[in-house]
């Protein structure tokens, strides 16, 4: 199996990259059924490898990229978030008890925390509460159910 490798703009050839393809290709057992279509393939320019993939993705729905969950995997383990924000997303009917617990949980006052949930009321999501813990975003969220309003905890 052959290689075809083409010389860099400065005329020298890699001898890495070729040495590198060479032991790929030479642990690569290709079936008798692909033999030819293979030896083609040997025989394209580069460009036209790189059109080539483009157009067999398109016709199949297929990526020739390898798959995200090997690339996490050899990343290593994700560490866990510690830190949430709390996003005012609806207010619900009970307007004056949303902003009490608006003026509760953030410690503003009754304008502001009046201004943000009409802000919200009006179709914009607002942050609450920024880089608290798990269960203290679970409380906030807990708080803000009861009185009617949903949150988001990111």
């Amino acid at each position: 199996m052959g290689i075809k490798v083409y010389p860099s703009p400065n005329g020298a050839q890699d001898d890495l990259f070729t040495s590198f393809i060479n032991h790929m290709t030479d642990e690569i057992q290709v079936p008798e059924k692909f033999q030819k279509l293979v030896s083609e393939i040997e025989k394209m320019p580069v460009i036209e490898l790189a059109e080539l993939v483009k157009v067999l993705e398109a016709k199949f729905g297929v990526s020739a990229a390898a798959p995200v969950a090997v690339a996490a995997a050899v990343a290593g383990p994700v560490e866990e978030k510690t830190a949430f924000n709390v996003e005012l997303k609806e207010v619900g009917a009970n307007k004056i008890e949303v902003i009490k617990v608006v003026r509760d949980v953030t410690a503003k006052g009754l304008k502001e925390s009046k201004d943000l949930v009409d802000a919200v009321a009006a179709g914009t999501t607002q942050l609450v509460k920024e880089g608290v813990k798990k269960e203290e975003a679970a409380e906030i969220e807990k708080k803000f159910a009861t009185a009617g309003a949903k949150v988001e905890i990111k």
